[in-house]
């Protein structure tokens, strides 16, 4: 949007760079909602935004970042989060604020264990662990045409159907199953027969699963959570044009913007973290 919106009834931050994107396409989504307004920065200056003071001035942060991870080496090399952006993070989930991580988002920050506490899994770029377990890198596979299964979680799922194809990239990686409400599941075996190692690939082997045999992964795609007193929703989907272009992911996620920004949400959360 060339003017500034200053009439839209709910305002995001969208924290971007980490990852390639098609950004006209990104944008364009949410150029479409109505009654929203948005303001983009990138990493590592978005950092800044989760300090709650400034904060405030958004209803929700949409993540569509991958930070901590360093891809001018071979393997990537992994970095901790700033002190001062932990903490102010902290703050704000303390606080209450909505927040959408995005696809690729799931794997920022691979040194902090807690972030992936507050998203509800994890993608990684090379073998580490997870909840004091042992884990294998991830996997990827581009371009799937698969079925989405929409779990009634209302408001999120209204007027999108129960099922629907789209086409795009999946992950097989760790999902806290146990700690979220799920809201879309997948109908693509999480195999690892059917994906490509995320470690083989960080040193030049693209499209390889050799000596990767990870156990079964998850058929979540999308899931509500609270982390403290904010709401939390994460939606695997979106990697590029032809997941932007499938009208009924552009209806989840205008509905999970609605719903993060909304007063609703933040007393689900309290009442949540309370219980």
């Amino acid at each position: 949007m060339s003017v500034i919106d200053y009439q839209s009834q709910t305002r995001l931050l969208l924290s971007v760079k980490g990852h390639p994107y098609d950004r006209d396409a990104f944008f364009d989504l949410f150029e479409g909602m109505p009654a929203v307004s948005y303001t983009t920065v990138e990493q590592p200056a978005s950092q800044a935004f989760f300090a709650p003071e400034l904060a405030k001035q958004y209803q929700l942060h949409v993540l569509y970042d991958m930070p901590g991870l360093d891809f001018s080496s071979q393997p990537p090399g992994l970095m901790d989060p700033p002190a001062h952006f932990k903490q102010n993070f902290l703050d704000l989930l303390e606080e209450g604020h909505g927040f959408l991580f995005l696809h690729h988002a799931i794997a920022s920050w691979p040194t902090w264990s807690e972030y992936a506490e507050i998203v509800g899994g994890r993608f990684l770029y090379r073998p580490g662990n997870v909840r004091g377990n042992p884990c294998l890198d991830s996997g990827y596979r581009h371009d799937v045409t698969y079925t989405a299964k929409v779990q009634p979680w209302l408001p999120i799922t209204q007027g999108v159907p129960e099922c629907f194809s789209i086409t795009d990239e999946l992950y097989l990686y760790e999902v806290f199953e146990a700690d979220v409400e799920p809201l879309v599941r997948g109908d693509y075996p999480p195999h690892w027969q059917h994906f490509y190692s995320a470690a083989n690939a960080g040193v030049g082997q693209m499209y390889s699963n050799d000596n990767w045999l990870h156990p079964r992964g998850s058929e979540l795609l999308g899931w509500v959570k609270h982390y403290k007193n904010s709401p939390i929703v994460y939606l695997q989907m979106g990697d590029g044009s032809s997941a932007y272009g499938n009208p009924h992911y552009q209806r989840l996620l205008y509905n999970a913007v609605s719903w993060l920004a909304s007063d609703a949400a933040l007393d689900w959360a309290r009442n949540r973290n309370l219980g």
